[in-house]
């Protein structure tokens, strides 16, 4: 079942690259007590996410914190080293907080799961953004069409806030 508003984040446990190497973040570090924008895209570098969805992201960071949103995160299915180097590639070292999901334990436990096999891209996440509170899902966007960052791009988020 996919995840819904109202309902709480499951327990889920992200890699991460920190100065001082690889570290681990859980879904309840993140957002215990505070507003979080997080945003799931299929594949870091793919077209879609690394010309539209993040940099729209970037863009609008000031003005999205300035709704009082504590943190904005991405996720993907990839692992911590291919995060860090998009990260730095698309210039969002310490504006955006990029997780791993690499095995996609996330998003089997959200129900945001995509099966991305027929690209050679096999098992994926569902392109989202989501606005969570202390745990629990306020807002959520999911794209019908992975190829498209309408309903989920940071624009749709900034207005709905």
């Amino acid at each position: 079942m996919t995840i819904a508003v109202g309902d709480t984040l499951p327990a889920a446990t992200f890699k991460v690259m920190t100065p001082d190497g690889p570290s681990e973040v859980t879904v309840e570090e993140l957002t215990k007590g505070r507003k979080v924008v997080l945003f799931g895209v299929p594949g870091a570098f793919t077209p879609t996410c690394d010309r539209n969805h993040l940099p729209g992201f970037i863009e609008l960071l000031d003005a999205i914190k300035a709704k009082g949103v504590d943190e904005i995160a991405v996720v993907s299915v990839n692992d911590m080293f291919v995060m860090q180097a998009w990260a730095k590639s698309s210039g969002g070292v310490g504006k955006i907080t990029f997780l791993a999901d690499g095995s996609a334990d996330f998003a089997k436990a959200t129900g945001l799961e995509l099966d991305a096999s027929g690209f050679g891209m096999g098992l994926r996440i569902k392109r989202f953004s989501m606005l969570v509170e202390d745990g629990v899902v306020k807002i959520l966007n999911i794209e019908e069409t992975p190829g498209q960052a309408e309903v989920s791009g940071a624009q749709a988020m900034l207005a709905a806030l």
